[in-house]
């Protein structure tokens, strides 16, 4: 049975945002979040940390569910910015991870920990 969220007027899950990141002096606190994490209701299964956008407060960091394809993130009504505090609300599970280097690249397991993408098991993915 599917869980039942309540959504605000966006479609975004509500939930209450606590202050669980101490991100202050690391850097940009932006991020890029696919909406099948902050509409649907999935947890993060795909993480990944590249070079931040020049200009705007980004950190670098994109979460995703992990079975989104080209033609959906080349659609930009599918994923949004967000600040890192944010998304932890969503999933605490990648809180250990943000410190990780650009070009990170790390997947959910069924553990619920997250392991370096080496192209060799599927990606983990769990309702939220």
């Amino acid at each position: 049975m599917a869980a039942i969220y309540e959504k605000n007027k966006d479609g975004y899950i509500q939930i209450e945002i606590k202050p669980l990141l101490d991100w202050n002096g690391k850097g940009p606190e932006g991020c890029i979040a696919s909406d099948k994490i902050t509409k649907d209701g999935w947890k993060v299964g795909y993480m990944y940390r590249e070079e931040p956008d020049k200009g705007v407060p980004d950190s670098g960091w994109r979460f995703l569910k992990g079975d989104e394809d080209d033609a959906y993130m080349d659609e930009p009504n599918n994923h949004h910015v967000f600040a890192l505090n944010t998304i932890c609300n969503y999933d605490k599970d990648i809180i250990p991870y943000l410190d990780s280097p650009i070009g990170t690249y790390l997947m959910r397991t069924p553990d619920n920990i997250f392991v370096v993408d080496d192209n060799t098991q599927p990606i983990y993915m769990e309702k939220q």
